[in-house]
Formats: structure tokens, C-alpha cells, sequence
């Protein structure tokens, strides 16, 4: 496999993008401080490449503010980058998560879908702090804006931060669990937008869907299939297979998956913190051999440095 470095050549980035195959390390979902995560683009960026990282995606949360400064880091390291977006969606009274790569990142129908699913996040909040304020934590919602760099995507994660660091818990698990859970005192949902529009503002942005960690939402194998079969009739492309929340079980599992449903795989190690996240980008293992990476169907969509 080609492995391109610094100041490589666009003939080098032509031969990686034709050996785009299952073993590649690619890491294509991950955070910044654009969304929920602790580092810069910028910092992410030079955190794929030390981890060997050789195509990178910055997905962060219903928000696309760090595209071009992800691409120029990553051009600058001479790392082959794929633009990303993770959406929030409410399907089955579930929150599911659609990642979408490779798309034009200024495309206004795209622009406009993620304003809209932004919009209710500061009301959400203010009712999370009311519910934590009757168990006797007050100021929390000023608290999580310490931690938010856009103030329009604040989340639990930011609340999360806020706790562990003022010694109400140990560590961001404990918090979800006594406190911003269904049926936790800190909990509210939030209707986001719907599956179709997701995808539609994906694939209209010249871009390719893919269902985010599916061994998170604890769907019944009902609930699963139907989350599947809508996903693929609206466009859907894609699904993560290897992911930092995955076990190897899940690995089995969605990979066989994939190919009941003929769908391309992801990898992504949905990194958000040095301090918090299950695993480091690039740390994954490959995806199995049997799979259609979804990076073969986007060689044409690798941005290279200009």
C-alpha cells in the first residue's frame, strides 16, 4: 500500500486512492471542539498522522465550521481527508446518528438541515439543568458552557465535563448513568431531524451516508431491520462496522450485516478526548476482509493538498 507522507507528490495520492482496500487506516469519525470533543481540527489532525492515520474524517456533531480547517491541516501533514458530518435523527423514539463523507461542505441545502437540527439544543439544555437542579445541582447550564466551544451545540457531554470536574462524579460514564439517562433526573429528549432528511442532505451534497455505531441504540431485531431497510430506501450507503463502542461482537455482527444488506463498511473510533474516549484515533483494528469499505466508493472524493 502506497503510504503518502509531507509534501507527497499528486501522483502519490493517485496510486493510495487505487489501493484504498480493507486494511487501510482509516479513521473516519472523530470530534473537535467544534462540536463535543477537547481538541482543535488542527490538533486532530496531527494527532491521526503521529497514530499513522492515512485517510482522516472530521464528523462532528450537526455541524460542518471545521471542514476547511480540518482539510488545510490535513493537507498541510499531507493527509488524505474526507469531508464529515455526524447528524443527529430520531427514528423508533431513538436518537441515532447518521455519518455523512465525502459531501461539499458549503452545499446551502445541507447548511440549512443542520441549522435546523442545531436550533433546539439551547432549550434542551436549560431543561436539563432544571431537572439536575432538583436533585440539588444548581448553575449547571452555566457550568457545561464552560466547555462548549459553539454555544449551538451544546450537549451532555458538556454537562458531563462540568460535573466530573466540580466532584459531583468520578468520571464522565458515572455522570450518564446517575444522572443523563432515560429516567435520570438530567434527562430530556430532543426530537432531531428525521432519517429521509439526513440522508437527503447527505446524498444532495454529493456526499455518502453511513449508520453510526448501530450497537449503541439497543434497537429490538425489529426495530433494527426496519432502521436498515428505511436507511438503504432513502439513499443510505453505509454502515460503521469497527468503532470505538462496538465490541467484538458487534464487529461480527454489523459486518455480517453489511453484507446481508449489501452495504459498504465504516471505520471510525468516534474519538473525542485524550481523557475520555475508549480508544485513540487510528487505534482501531481493520475492517474483515469480506467487507466493501466505503472508501472505495469514494477515491474520487479524497481531498489532497493543494
Amino acid at each position: 500500500m502506497t503510504r503518502v507522507g509531507r509534501g507527497a507528490p499528486p501522483s502519490a495520492y493517485n496510486d493510495l486512492v487505487k489501493s484504498l482496500t480493507s486494511d487501510l487506516n482509516a479513521d473516519l469519525h472523530c470530534h473537535s471542539v467544534v462540536s463535543d470533543g477537547t481538541l482543535t481540527p488542527e490538533a486532530l489532525a496531527e494527532r491521526a498522522r503521529a497514530n499513522g492515520v492515512e485517510l482522516w474524517a472530521l464528523t462532528d456533531h450537526d455541524e460542518v465550521g471545521g471542514q476547511h480547517r480540518a482539510r488545510a491541516a490535513a493537507g498541510a501533514l499531507g493527509l488524505p481527508y474526507l469531508t464529515g458530518v455526524e447528524i443527529s435523527v430520531t427514528f423508533a423514539g431513538t436518537t441515532v446518528h447518521i455519518v455523512g463523507l465525502g459531501f461539499d461542505p458549503d452545499q446551502p441545502q445541507l447548511l440549512q438541515g443542520l441549522s435546523a437540527t442545531r436550533g433546539g439544543r439551547e432549550a434542551r439544555a436549560r431543561e436539563m439543568a432544571e431537572g439536575l437542579a432538583t436533585v440539588g445541582i444548581h448553575g449547571a447550564y452555566e457550568g457545561a458552557l464552560k466547555y462548549v466551544g459553539n454555544p449551538e451545540l451544546i450537549s451532555r457531554t458538556h454537562f458531563a465535563r462540568h460535573l466530573v470536574d466540580s466532584g459531583v462524579c468520578s468520571d464522565t460514564q458515572e455522570v450518564f448513568r446517575r444522572f443523563l439517562i432515560d429516567g435520570r433526573p438530567g434527562f430530556v429528549p430532543h426530537r432531531w431531524a428525521k432519517l429521509g432528511d439526513a440522508v437527503r442532505w447527505i446524498v444532495e451534497a454529493g456526499g455518502t451516508a453511513v449508520i453510526a455505531h448501530p450497537g449503541r441504540y439497543k434497537f429490538t431485531p425489529n426495530e433494527e431491520y426496519a432502521l436498515f431497510t428505511e436507511f438503504i430506501a432513502h439513499g443510505g450507503r453505509g454502515v460503521e462496522v469497527i468503532t470505538g463502542s462496538h465490541t467484538a461482537a458487534d464487529f461480527v455482527k454489523y459486518a455480517d450485516m453489511a453484507v446481508e444488506f449489501g452495504l459498504l463498511a465504516s471505520r471510525g473510533s468516534d474519538f473525542h478526548s485524550p481523557a475520555e474516549s475508549h480508544i485513540d484515533l487510528g487505534k482501531l483494528p481493520p475492517l474483515p476482509a469480506r467487507l466493501t469499505p466505503v472508501w472505495s466508493a469514494l477515491s474520487e472524493r479524497v481531498l489532497q493538498p493543494s
